[in-house]
């Protein structure tokens, strides 16, 4: 039983108040400060939470009471911010994707481990016990060998939504990029490491119109393609197909299911943290719910943060900077791939994580250090 980890948050956007609401209270950790470009906007927040001081980017990374720096920068900062966090010997835990580039990403992850900290990363959604649950079904037979999957990801895109869409529509950005992470981190989890993609790629307009905030009817440009649909090779054998588009309406289609010889499995939404997860046995004639059985119950964004805290160098943490780098090589190779019109290898491997045993929300919410 140790004091609190201290935690340094650097970008304090719309996404900032989840982890807050997690992380602020809990007795593993203490927010102790806090950092964005806006000062007005860090100060805001620090007000609201007790024991965190407002400050620089640059006083923050360099704080000595800071031991984990929490990134929830745009895309294209994340590189920048956590090689200074990992240079000045903290610890990484960010938003996904892990990097705008596979080349950055691979920086993080050598320059973390020659430096002795550790990188955790987004999305830790699949720690709940909807994934973990649906993990424990396939690890346990339910549905004899996987065979293959699908994951279905659509929406007429975040300027309807969001007040500044804008970084969703440039480099770093786009349906794969943005929301892939959810479901190639499932996909991981449930079926394992991917060894080749192949795919095609398109963009409905080059143009978006923000709905909501200040900024309503401004428009903003598209730099990235919209619509994204891909085959993933699992090194196990097992074939998923993905599709991410800002292109569509709606969809009937679960968010992933997984085919087995013997029976379906239907995942719950993996940017989601619970959920049904539903199975239909051969010669059966209705979908059956699985009880939940793994995976942090009740879970929040953030719980990935808490895990890195507890894995405390002593494992890898389950929402872990090298699962995020396979992720991130999964989807660049993936675009690569559908530019080039053809079959790509990936060049990272990743052992599956370990999972998470049922534990009730009254348990994480108690861990301490």
């Amino acid at each position: 039983m140790g004091d609190p980890h201290r935690i340094g948050i650097v970008g304090l956007g719309v996404i900032s108040k989840a982890y807050l609401d997690t992380l602020v209270g809990h007795p593993a950790v203490r927010i102790t400060a806090l950092a964005d470009l806006d000062a007005s906007r860090s100060d805001a927040v620090a007000a609201a939470t007790p024991g965190a001081e407002a400050m620089s980017v640059e006083r923050l990374l360099a704080h000595p009471d800071v031991q984990t720096v929490l990134n929830l920068t745009i895309p294209a900062a994340h590189a920048d911010i956590a090689l200074a966090a990992i240079e000045a010997g903290k610890n990484v835990y960010g938003e996904k994707p892990l990097a705008v580039t596979l080349a950055e990403a691979r920086s993080i992850i050598e320059r973390a481990a020659s430096a002795g900290v550790s990188v955790g990363c987004a999305p830790d959604t699949v720690l709940g016990t909807g994934t973990q649950t649906a993990r424990a079904a396939i690890d346990g037979g339910l549905i004899g060998r996987p065979l293959s999957a699908s994951a279905v990801m659509v929406t007429p895109g975040h300027e309807r939504w969001h007040p500044n869409p804008d970084f969703y529509y440039q480099p770093g950005g786009g349906p794969l990029l943005d929301m892939g992470p959810y479901y190639i981190s499932a996909l991981v989890h449930l079926l394992g490491p991917v060894r080749a993609v192949s795919g095609a790629v398109s963009r409905l307009r080059d143009e978006r119109v923000i709905s909501s905030g200040p900024r309503s009817g401004q428009r903003i440009p598209v730099r990235v393609d919209t619509h994204v649909t891909g085959v993933l090779e699992h090194a196990n054998g097992a074939l998923s197909t993905i599709t991410t588009t800002f292109d569509g309406v709606a969809t009937t289609a679960a968010p992933i299911e997984v085919h087995g010889e013997t029976g379906t499995l239907a995942v719950p939404d993996p940017n989601h943290f619970d959920g049904e997860v539903r199975h239909f046995a051969l010669g059966d004639t209705e979908w059956r719910v699985v009880a939940p059985c793994s995976g942090y119950s009740g879970a929040c964004r953030g719980i990935g943060l808490i895990d890195l805290v507890r894995a405390d160098g002593q494992r890898t943490p389950r929402a872990g900077g090298d699962v995020a780098l396979h992720v991130l090589d999964t989807m660049t190779t993936l675009l690569r791939a559908a530019a080039e019109g053809r079959r790509l290898e990936l060049t990272t491997v990743v052992e599956r994580p370990t999972p998470v045993p049922l534990t009730p929300a009254e348990d994480w919410k108690t861990y301490r250090r």
